[in-house]
């Protein structure tokens, strides 16, 4: 069965990983801990959000 809300929210995650992936130390994850993979992963969140404001 389709569901619209379900896969409307699916697909915004879905862009947002590609829009991640865009950024080559995340897509190649270049850190070597999970502290600094995921400060990376923040701030390549924190610069998409800026570029959408």
């Amino acid at each position: 069965m389709f569901d619209r809300h379900i896969y409307r929210q699916r697909n915004i995650v879905e862009r947002c990983f590609n829009r991640l992936k865009g950024f080559r130390g995340i897509a190649t994850r270049y850190e070597k801990t999970a502290v600094s993979y995921e400060a990376a992963v923040t701030l390549a969140s924190f610069l998409l959000w800026a570029r959408s404001v």
